[in-house]
């Protein structure tokens, strides 16, 4: 039927070798496969062992600058949230502009290469920028920009990351990869916000303090480089090889996606969840500062607060047999509900008890839709469907940031929440109503094509 999704046989891995040649090292669970829980199954995976440990350092240093670098946005401009706003659409802005050439290259290149490269590229600015402030020098101009070139390197990053763990555990356990790649994020994210408050704090609150946690981030780059370095490449899957190029391929990667009515669904719930729900870092810092009168510390446990309830969902998710359509939506729509509820909150008391709940609502939203983006496409296009997927929900955020940094100076923090709620759920309920119309439309089948191998 148009629409569906391919059949299960159409999920295996391909771009294999050929017929008569022995198949490619596949990688091994080893003995720990019977002493892990079925939430932990991918860690019986070597390779993904050492994958997971690089990235939760380098998360725990991203989550800190990320706190570090709103606290010293609110410091140089007197608690600005057009600055707070502005700075965040940068960072998303190359998301909107590269993300299916990020698709392609992680189509054609090594991914593991890749991705040792964008971790050095998003390096270099966390450097410089917590040079420029620990040296008193930082303006808000140089967060700009630095802001641009670290979501340049973050656009070419993710497609890669996210399509490379195919390509480490078995196709049955990439559900529960998924699941436990946003567990380690959040995981990171419970511990990142926190610490950065309180060493802010400790080192004086000032630009100074915010300029040190952020060089703390460039650092944790060494630790995904190293790994990568480490893995077994002998454990990894061969990827498939894409026949069309250039402009051609990129054009064959949307084509892929507009003739998969599911997939369209799910990028129009990211979408308005990514551009208008998912902006917790802009606005839980206005809640904090300007509607609640806090510091740097409690700033930080919000952020915790949140982390608790993503971590809490990731791991629920990794537990999932499958990533399902009805779970997208659902999840969309509680998450709309949960943002609104949180705008009318009234002390920060239970604003932050709130936290946890939009957290669980949100994690579930993110990996039920990446992970469904994942196991439905075919393996010679995923990198550039997966970027099509983070191009919508991370570059909906140079839209939805600086409206919503204008909401909240029009008219207050609260209706950053109320507002970016309701029109999540609104537009969620539009994105469905399309589907059930596209449907009953007939759609012609699109297959990628792969480079066949001299055998």
């Amino acid at each position: 039927m148009a629409g569906e999704p391919p059949r299960r046989p159409h999920l295996r891995r391909t771009g294999g070798p050929a017929p008569g040649c022995p198949d490619p090292p596949t990688p091994r669970a080893g003995r720990l496969t019977t002493r892990l829980s079925p939430t932990f199954r991918s860690l019986a995976n070597p390779n993904y062992r050492l994958y997971a440990a690089g990235g939760v350092v380098s998360n725990v240093g991203t989550w800190m600058q990320r706190v570090a670098q709103d606290w010293l946005i609110l410091l140089l401009t007197g608690n600005s949230a057009a600055a707070l706003g502005i700075t965040t659409g940068l960072q998303f802005l190359p998301f909107l502009l590269l993300g299916p050439f990020a698709g392609l290259v992680a189509d054609r290149l090594p991914k593991r290469r890749v991705l040792q490269l964008t971790n050095v590229m998003m390096a270099v600015p966390a450097l410089i920028l917590g040079l420029l402030a620990v040296t008193g020098t930082a303006q808000i101009w140089h967060v700009y920009v630095l802001a641009l070139v670290l979501g340049v390197a973050s656009a070419l990053d993710s497609p890669a990351r996210h399509a490379f763990v195919s390509e480490m555990v078995e196709p049955e356990d990439l559900t529960n990869a998924v699941g436990l790649n946003s567990a380690s994020f959040n995981a990171a994210r419970l511990v990142g916000p926190g610490l950065a408050g309180v060493l802010i704090a400790a080192w004086g609150g000032g630009v100074v303090a915010t300029g040190c946690v952020i060089l703390l981030n460039a650092v944790s780059y060494v630790a995904p480089v190293m790994t990568l370095q480490r893995l077994d490449t002998s454990r990894l899957a061969e990827p498939a090889h894409v026949a069309a190029k250039g402009l051609r391929a990129v054009r064959e990667g949307i084509s892929y996606v507009r003739h998969r009515s599911d997939l369209l669904l799910v990028l129009a719930v990211v979408f308005f969840a990514g551009t208008f729900g998912l902006n917790f870092q802009m606005t839980s810092a206005l809640m904090a500062t300007e509607v609640f009168g806090k510091g740097p510390t409690e700033y930080g446990l919000l952020g915790s607060f949140l982390a608790v309830g993503s971590l809490a969902g990731s791991l629920v998710a990794a537990r999932r047999a499958e990533f399902t359509l009805r779970t997208v939506v659902v999840s969309a729509v509680v998450f709309g509900v949960a943002v609104t509820i949180a705008g009318a909150l009234p002390t920060y008391l239970t604003f932050a008890l709130m936290c946890p709940v939009l957290g669980v609502t949100a994690l579930t939203l993110i990996t039920s839709a990446n992970g469904y983006m994942q196991v439905n496409t075919h393996a010679a296009v995923r990198g550039r469907a997966m970027a099509l997927y983070l191009m919508v929900m991370m570059g909906g955020t140079p839209l939805g940031a600086p409206l919503l940094g204008w909401v909240g100076e029009a008219l207050g923090a609260r209706w950053t929440l109320l507002l970016g709620g309701a029109v999540t759920v609104l537009g969620v309920v539009a994105a469905v109503a399309v589907r059930t119309v596209l449907l009953r439309r007939p759609v012609p089948r699109f297959d990628p094509v792969v480079a066949k191998r001299v055998a």
